[in-house]
Parts: structure tokens; sequence; C-alpha cells
């Protein structure tokens, strides 16, 4: 199965699953099952939660089953420097119809997490539908006032690991579809709030989205073997304090 035959599994499965309404076994289930019948514009492109794991304790390797910690997998993150040399936002060519269907990666993270699901006209333009900002519990139902965010912010991705990277994988990365926790649909006010800061500099204003967002962000460090600096790993164990019953669970990137 395709990723986004994947992702059009479980329209509102992620985002249930994000705001703490779906267990991660019942979200695989859910989409397992969802995978059977013909695929419609949904949601869940990632089999990020739930995947195969590469060996323990190799570098970028996935977790056991049931996930790490919460503390545990932000510890397992490499701290390092951040390098800023080189980077433009074009070095990440993203927003591309990876799949030719003529939607690119925009258009299928708001068809994956809309909660209500949009018209989809010529050339994938959408039209109705609402969607659920989860950083400010904002409801939106006009695709026009959101923002795709980049998880871990392209600049914040170049400073961790990726100036290092091939342009092939820097569009791997700015496209993902293959993980539920890489690219999230937010009201633009909060998105362009955050820019290209880190746990340090920025949380979402919802306390609601504490633990999920330091979740996701731990998740895609360590899905794409990015790199933490010693004032991020601080705000992150810090921040995740109260989050006990967090576990981070993910698939590492090809």
């Amino acid at each position: 199965m395709s990723p986004h035959q994947y992702r059009s599994a479980g329209v509102t499965l992620v985002t249930l699953r994000r705001l703490g309404f779906l267990p991660a076994a019942l979200l695989t289930a859910a989409a397992l099952t969802a995978c059977t019948a013909e695929p419609v514009e949904a949601d869940d492109p990632k089999p990020s939660a739930s995947g195969t794991t590469a060996p323990s304790g190799a570098p970028g390797g996935a977790p056991e089953e049931g996930g790490l910690t919460l503390a545990d997998a932000i510890k397992t993150i490499p701290v390092a420097e951040e390098k800023r040399a080189g980077y433009e936002r074009d070095s990440f060519k993203h927003w591309v119809d990876e799949d030719g269907d003529g939607c690119p990666t925009r258009q299928e993270v708001l068809i994956a997490e809309a909660v209500t699901a949009p018209e989809q006209g010529a050339r994938c333009t959408l039209s109705g539908g609402s969607w659920l900002s989860y950083y400010d519990e904002a409801e939106v139902t006009d695709a026009k006032r959101l923002d795709i965010d980049h998880m871990v912010p392209l600049a914040e991705a170049w400073d961790s690991g990726a100036y290092d990277w091939t342009p092939e994988r820097r569009e791997a990365y700015a496209n993902d579809l293959s993980a539920d926790r890489s690219l999230v649909a937010v009201t633009a006010k909060t998105n362009r709030s955050k820019a290209d800061r880190d746990p340090s500099q920025w949380m979402p204003p919802a306390t609601s989205a504490t633990c999920t967002y330091l979740v996701d962000w731990t998740a895609t460090k360590l899905r794409w073997r990015l790199a933490a600096d010693e004032a991020e790993q601080a705000a992150l164990l810090e921040l995740a304090e109260p989050c006990t019953d967090s576990t981070v669970e993910y698939e590492p990137a090809a």
C-alpha cells in the first residue's frame, strides 16, 4: 500500500489521536482495516507510530514495542551544536505532487486532517470542510487560514543535520507524508508565531497541546536522525516533566 493510500485510510483518526481520544492500538487497527477498502481522501499516511523497528540502540533506530518514555526519547536525540551557515529555504523543495494524483503535499495534509472532509475540485482545489488546529484549539472552516507546519522547521532541520543531506533527502523531509507527526495543519497565526524556533523558544499557546507537541517534535527529530543543541535538550526535558504518561514511537526515515 502506498504512503498516499495509507494516509487516506482514516481521515479523522490522526486528529483524534493527536487530541488524545484514540489509543495507538485502536488507530492502528482502524487504519489497517481501512486499507482493505477503496481508498478515500482521508488521513494517517504513516506507519510512524506502529511500523517496523530497527535494531534497538542503532543510530536513529526505532524504539522497542510500546515506545520510549518521552524523557528517554529526548535523551536519545544526539546533542550537537547547530550549523546555520548556507541555509536557504529553497534548499528544501516542498509541496510536490509525489504520487502524481494532482494533489501537492499541502492539499494531501489538509485532506488527511480534515474533521469534515472538504470538496475537491479541479487541480485539487478544496472548498468547504473543517479542521481543528491543535496548537491553539481553533476550529477552522476556511483552508486558506491554515498553514502546513513542518513540525521541526526547515531551518531548524538544516541547523540540526540537514545541511549535510542530499537535495533528494531534503525534499523527502519537506514532503514527509509517511509519518503523521512530520506535517500538521494549524492556524497560520500560530505557525508564523513559531517560525523556525525550537521548544526552548516557542511552544503552542494551548496548554492541552504541550505533551502532544513535545512527542511530535521528539519523534520527528529521531525519525530523521536530527540533533538537538544543549539549550533545546534542556528545555525539552524540563517541559516534558508533567508528561509522565507520554510515549514516543517512530519509524526511521529511509
